[in-house]
C-alpha cells in the first residue's frame, strides 16, 4: 500500500491513512502490513470479535512507543456499532466498538490496533459470558512447554467434569484453553468455576502451578488466571496479533501440537503472519467450535 489507498469492504470505501508507517521496526511491518493480515484472515477472526465489544490495544507510534488500551470508542464512522458498557462497581457507563465485518477491521487497523480483545459477553446480552478462559503464564524459569504441560492437565480435569475446551498460544509467553459454553449461565458462575478448576490443579501439583495472584509465588510456576472470567475483563481474539518487537499471533492450535511442545519432541513455531496464513489455509479455523459448542458447568 502507498499513499493513503482506500479499501472497500462490505460495499464501504475505508481511507487507510500513512500505510506505510512502520510499526514493527524490527522486521519492517507497516501499518499497510497490518490492514493486509487483517484483510486476509477476516473469514477465521470475525466469528469470534463479531457482536462483541472490543478492547483496541493500540500502537500508533509503533511497537517501541507509547501504546494503550481503549474500550471507549474512539472517534468513528456511523456505520461502526457500538454497545453501552456500565460498570456498578465504579459507576463509569460508556460506549464500546463492535466489529461486525471485514470494513470494521479495516477501520480498527488504520488506527494502528495491533491487538483486539473481545469480551467474554454479546453486545446483545453483556451479562452472559458464552464461555470461559483460563489464561495459563509461566513464571521464570517456567516455559511455554511448562504451561502446555499444564494446559493437558487442565484439558484432562474439564473432561471428567464433560467439558470439552481449546487451546490457543497467547501469542506472548503464555496459553489460552478455551472452554465453550453457548448455554444460559452468569458470570459469577462461571468465574466461581475457573476459580474452583485452578485452585483443584494447584492442589494436584503445589511444584508447579498457583492459582494466587500474586507475582512473588509465580516464579517457576505455571500460574493459572480464573480471573479472566469477568464482565470487565477481554481476552485477545484467536488470530490477532500481538504488539512484540515482531509481529506474533495468538493462534489455535490441536491438542497434539500441545503435547508435543510439552514434551519437546517439536519445537515451538513463530506464529507470524505468513504462518497463520499457511495454518488457515491447511487447518481452517481450529477453535470455530467456540461458537457454536453447547456445554454445562459441571461439579
Amino acid at each position: 500500500m502507498t499513499g493513503d489507498p482506500t479499501v472497500r469492504a462490505n460495499g464501504r470505501a475505508v481511507r487507510v491513512s500513512t500505510p506505510g508507517r512502520v510499526l514493527f521496526p524490527d522486521v519492517p511491518f507497516t501499518k499497510g502490513d497490518l490492514v493486509a493480515y487483517y484483510l486476509d484472515v477476516a473469514e477465521a477472526v470475525l466469528p469470534h470479535i463479531r457482536g462483541r465489544p472490543l478492547t483496541l490495544h493500540r500502537f500508533p507510534y509503533g511497537v517501541y512507543g507509547r501504546h494503550f488500551y481503549q474500550t471507549r470508542t474512539p472517534p468513528h464512522p456511523d456505520w461502526i456499532r457500538t454497545a453501552v458498557m456500565h460498570y456498578p462497581r465504579t459507576g463509569k457507563t460508556f460506549e464500546a466498538p463492535v466489529i461486525d465485518d471485514t470494513a470494521g477491521l479495516v477501520w480498527a487497523a488504520n488506527l494502528a490496533a495491533v491487538e483486539l480483545h473481545p469480551f467474554l459477553g454479546r453486545a446483545d446480552d453483556l451479562d452472559r459470558p458464552t464461555g470461559l478462559v483460563f489464561d495459563l503464564d509461566p513464571g521464570f524459569p517456567a516455559s511455554l512447554a511448562d504451561a502446555c504441560a499444564v494446559a493437558l492437565d487442565l484439558a484432562e480435569t474439564l473432561a471428567a467434569t464433560g467439558l470439552r475446551a481449546w487451546p490457543k498460544t497467547s501469542g506472548l509467553k503464555g496459553l489460552h484453553v478455551h472452554v465453550p459454553l453457548n448455554t444460559p449461565v452468569t458470570f459469577d458462575e462461571t468465574k466461581a468455576h475457573a476459580r474452583t478448576v485452578a485452585a483443584l490443579l494447584a492442589r494436584r501439583a503445589p511444584e508447579r502451578v498457583v492459582d494466587r495472584m500474586t507475582r512473588a509465588v509465580r516464579a517457576g510456576k505455571v500460574f493459572i488466571d480464573w480471573s479472566q472470567n469477568d464482565p470487565g475483563k477481554s481476552t485477545v481474539a484467536p488470530y490477532a496479533l500481538r504488539g512484540l518487537p515482531t509481529p506474533s499471533a495468538a493462534t489455535p492450535a490441536t491438542w497434539d501440537e500441545v503435547r508435543a511442545w510439552a514434551n519437546g519432541s517439536a519445537e515451538f513455531p513463530a506464529f507470524g503472519p505468513a504462518n497463520i496464513r499457511a495454518r488457515l489455509a491447511r487447518y481452517g479455523d481450529l477453535v470455530a467450535p467456540l461458537n457454536a459448542t453447547q456445554q454445562a458447568l459441571g461439579f
